[in-house]
């Protein structure tokens, strides 16, 4: 769309004039808040199912959820979740007061984000082979989650943005 010799009257103006950019970037920095909680979300979802799976699962006589390995799979990716879900309620919380939050929703989005594919990965490994077929739902949540890696910025982007309100730039 090209907008060209466009005149919005003033009372119809969203923002300042010359303030379209910044503004943009300030939503951005709320949608990463959302994408945090839609990758704890679909990490929660991983994690639930594999605890169900390894319950019901029985391998050597025992259910899976006895073996060491899937206990301690199971551990990391509760405490992950857990994280995640901590860093996403600070930055909302910063954003709900008028307070700065651009960091925090950056490193919420980038600690999530990567926590999902984190979490999945595990999800898909506990399920064995039925991991990657659709009667399981975590092969969708594994591709599900990769996507809140790139969507409002890429993690390579919030490392950026980490890394210039950290340093004052």
């Amino acid at each position: 769309v090209i907008l060209s010799d466009c005149h919005v009257p003033k009372d119809a103006m969203l923002g300042a004039e010359n303030d379209g950019f910044v503004n943009a970037l300030k939503i951005l920095d709320g949608g990463r808040i959302g994408i945090g909680s839609m990758a704890v979300g679909i990490a929660q979802g991983a994690f639930e199912e594999s605890v169900k799976y390894a319950r019901d699962r029985v391998q050597f006589s025992k259910p899976i959820a006895e073996h060491q390995a899937i206990q301690f799979m199971l551990a990391d990716m509760a405490t992950r979740i857990d994280a995640a879900r901590a860093l996403v309620r600070r930055a909302a919380w910063l954003k709900d007061r008028g307070l700065p939050f651009k960091k925090e929703a950056a490193m919420a989005k980038l600690y999530a984000s990567e926590m999902s594919s984190f979490v999945t990965n595990k999800a898909v490994q506990i399920h064995g082979g039925y991991g990657y077929i659709a009667d399981y739902p975590v092969e969708r949540m594994l591709r599900d989650a990769k996507l809140t890696e790139i969507g409002e910025g890429t993690s390579e982007i919030q490392r950026l943005v980490i890394a210039r309100e950290v340093l004052g730039k």
